[in-house]
């Protein structure tokens, strides 16, 4: 049993030397050290606090709610619509197709059988199955 996590732990190793994953590492730190960004987040947070109370209260302001839904789809967009969240968005997704690709290859190797996501493309998800 050993030497399939001594494996394991080899094969972590290659994938996080991957420039897949250096660049969500990247992303996630650029993502992490945005100042701005994590100041539009913070209010989003906060705006979705303040809807909530204000839905919670016994005289509910459907207008306040209507004012506040308003800012959280704006910083929303903002926050979602920003190139260091698209960035991070686009390596996380590679990273996913890297990682699915690689439990497809392990899979096939187990069971012999094509995962039933195979194109018979490889370049969609690297190959190595047949």
């Amino acid at each position: 049993m050993s030497k399939i996590f001594d494996l394991a732990a080899q094969l972590g190793q290659e994938l996080k030397e991957d420039e897949r994953l250096v660049r969500l590492k990247a992303a996630r730190e650029a993502y992490d050290g945005n100042e701005e960004l994590q100041a539009l987040i913070a209010e989003y947070n906060a705006q979705q606090a303040a809807i909530e109370q204000a839905a919670g209260a016994e005289e509910i302001d459907t207008h306040l709610i209507d004012i506040l839904q308003e800012r959280v789809n704006e910083i929303y967009a903002a926050i979602t619509q920003g190139e260091v969240y698209l960035n991070l968005q686009r390596a996380q997704q590679e990273v996913n197709a890297l990682m699915e690709a690689v439990n497809s290859t392990i899979s096939f190797n187990i069971t012999g059988e094509l995962p039933s996501s195979c194109t018979h493309n490889c370049s969609t998800c690297g190959g190595g199955c047949h």
